[in-house]
């Protein structure tokens, strides 16, 4: 499909504006285009790039020069980030400044998927927002498309105010290039790793908490995948998060600049160029890492094909239960309610706790958690809020 600001003519090049010095032309004279060489530069890397009769508007071209005199990119390169497609699954810290980004760049189509509802506390590091958007409550898919419509109107942006699960992500991922991360919680990116292999369709793994952050390429079939990574997340007891631990809004730019860096190049074609390793960077202690990552070969999920999480097997279930609650039953979970309970006192009202159960408030809510992992969230009869909330302040 043709992305808008893609302006392709056939036959006779209306002329791509790169910037020349006419040698006539006295010193002090001012740069002008040279058609010309404008046109013998198109065609050579257009021919390079398979389409031989399709220049640039010479807008375009000006518009993403500065991109294009990268030598990696070029014009073949930008015209392939023009007409690709990506899907971004939530618009939180990392997801807001990944589509700044690539938007900036020209991608050429941005699917952006997320459930959740623009709030003050947003402000300081989810940078597509703003006050307004949080008094007026607006969904964020909502508000990150109207934004990014004023940055780069060129490209074709689409909201998508949804909670992503098994039901609905093959369709909601399947026609896109690429897929993009940018949750806040370990559930759903397992998810899109299950639904990424089972499509065959590459994604980039990326999260942040506290001052540091980590992301992975991932190309089905080729690298490892996040359960060669992780391989029994569900193990796992009290997650940080940034609603118990905090966030530094430069620790999710320093990983969505990296998340942004891969895209392109997997959007150009320039796959020898992927770092191919699992990186990592604390930008308060300065410290970075990279690994690489050895395929399991009897990985559940990449090698074994079975998709736990694409099918619903592995999510917790969600029951409702009285008037105005959902239960949410995890599977194999045990936490350490005091630690929890210290960890919540500095952003949660009225934490309470014996032997058996942890209760506190998060206006207008109420979660009641018990050390098995399952927790009971009262106010709200919607899974997907109970599921937000509980990956917000337990972790998923």
């Amino acid at each position: 499909m043709q992305t808008p600001h893609l302006a392709l003519l056939s036959g006779r090049s209306s002329g791509v504006p790169p910037l020349s010095r006419d040698p006539k032309s006295p010193p002090e004279s001012k740069w002008r285009y040279d058609e010309a060489l404008a046109k013998r530069r198109c065609e050579r890397s257009l021919r390079a790039s398979g389409h031989p009769n399709i220049y640039m508007d010479p807008q375009l071209y000006e518009k993403y020069s500065r991109q294009i005199l990268f030598t990696e990119i070029g014009e073949a390169g930008q015209l392939r980030l023009l007409e690709a497609r990506a899907a971004l699954v939530g618009c939180g810290a990392l997801g807001t400044a990944l589509a700044n980004l690539l938007v900036r760049a020209g991608l050429g189509s941005l699917r952006i998927i997320d459930r959740d509802f623009v709030e003050p506390s947003n402000l300081q590091r989810q940078t597509l927002f703003v006050e307004a958007d949080a008094r007026d409550v607006l969904p964020k898919a909502v508000a990150a498309e109207r934004r990014l419509r004023a940055i780069n109107s060129g490209v074709e942006i689409e909201g998508v105010v949804a909670d992503l699960g098994p039901h609905n992500a093959e369709e909601l991922l399947a026609s896109y290039a690429l897929i993009l991360d940018g949750t806040d919680n370990f559930e759903t990116r397992c998810l899109l790793n299950d639904a990424a292999v089972k499509l065959g369709v590459p994604w980039i793994y990326a999260a942040a908490v506290s001052s540091y952050g980590v992301t992975m390429t991932i190309l089905p079939g080729v690298t490892a995948c996040l359960a060669c990574l992780v391989r029994t997340p569900a193990q796992q007891g009290v997650e940080e998060t940034c609603d118990t631990v905090g966030v530094l809004s430069a620790a999710a730019g320093v990983i969505a600049s990296i998340q942004a860096a891969e895209a392109i190049k997997l959007l150009v074609g320039k796959r020898e160029a992927l770092h191919g390793r699992l990186v990592s960077f604390d930008v308060w202690s300065g410290r970075f890492q990279a690994i690489r990552v050895a395929r399991n070969p009897d990985c559940v999920t990449c090698a074994r094909r079975e998709f736990r999480y694409l099918e619903g097997e592995a999510q917790p279930r969600l029951t409702l239960c009285g008037r105005d609650s959902v239960q949410i039953h995890e599977h194999g979970r045990r936490l350490d309610l005091a630690a929890l309970g210290r960890r919540l006192q500095p952003t949660a009202a009225e934490v309470r706790s014996n032997d058996f159960l942890l209760r506190f408030r998060v206006p207008p809510y109420e979660m009641t958690v018990f050390a098995d992992g399952r927790a009971i969230v009262k106010g709200t009869r919607d899974p997907g809020v109970a599921r937000s909330l509980y990956a917000r302040y337990i972790g998923a």
